[in-house]
């Protein structure tokens, strides 16, 4: 519409239709409506810049909110990751201390247990001073366990092969161990005879059930002349049944063949 006011003003003007007043009224109106329009296209383009500005700015601001947020979850679940880590090793510390604690208490009962398990009794200590060079040459063992003491001989300190009659090494060995065993209190006294698996070959003890039967009396009536209490001991033959060691040579038969004394509490 301005320029068509422009255009009619110069119309005018030129066929001579307006005066000169009327002219230069439509003239400046026309330069001030197109200057209007100059300023309202700048402002139109200012705005559009502005707008486009302020959209790119949106759309960084919106990246770097997308990338806050990614980073903001990736660091909540780091964080809960690391809670999670924390209370599961708290978790196991505890557990680790609680098994500790019930090491050390079976560390401690274990080491009870041995000790009373290990302790000698005053009989053991008697015997073992007495029978000192005995045990010392081999001839004799002596052990102690859970208020059990076994004494045990070779049947060549006792007897003669083949025999049941005690000789006088054994006689000498079987005095040393009565002296102890009179004090005694509160046990029984078993001996217990022992053989190899080499039939006896008949005569006076057909099996190696009537020899071990034969040499654990004899042991018993040289306790009983030595003062040891005869309402205390008892006889056992156990023969080839229950060797300590394989029957496969001269040495292990020899293990084999041996005297048991056993002190056990009385039931």
């Amino acid at each position: 519409m301005r320029t068509r006011l422009i255009l009619a003003a110069f119309v005018a003007l030129s066929t001579g239709c307006v005066s000169q007043g009327k002219f230069d009224a439509k003239a400046l109106e026309a330069e001030q409506l197109t200057k209007g329009l100059t300023d309202e296209k700048g402002a139109r383009e200012a705005a559009e810049a502005k707008v486009k500005e302020l959209t790119e700015k949106i759309a960084a601001l919106e990246q770097e909110k997308t990338a806050l947020e990614t980073r903001l979850t990736t660091s909540e679940s780091r964080l809960t990751s690391g809670a999670a880590e924390r209370r599961a090793l708290q978790e196991q510390n505890a557990q680790l201390a609680a098994l500790n604690d019930e090491l050390a208490r079976n560390s401690k009962k274990l080491a009870q247990a041995k000790e009373e398990l290990e302790k000698k009794s005053s009989e053991y200590e008697n015997l073992a001073q007495s029978l000192k060079s005995e045990i010392s040459e081999g001839k004799i063992e002596l052990s102690e366990l859970k208020g059990r003491m076994t004494v045990q001989l070779k049947d060549k300190i006792l007897f003669a092969s083949g025999s049941a009659r005690v000789g006088k090494e054994g006689v000498e060995a079987l005095n040393k161990i009565a002296t102890a065993l009179k004090t005694v209190q509160g046990k029984i006294v078993r001996v217990e005879g022992h053989t190899d698996d080499v039939p006896t070959g008949g005569g006076q003890f057909p099996t190696n059930w009537e020899l071990s039967l034969a040499r654990a009396m004899a042991v018993v009536r040289a306790l009983q002349d030595a003062g040891v209490d005869p309402t205390t001991l008892s006889a056992a033959g156990y023969g080839q049944y229950q060797p300590i060691a394989a029957n496969d040579s001269p040495e292990n038969r020899s293990l084999n063949r041996r005297i048991e004394i056993v002190l056990a509490p009385k039931l």
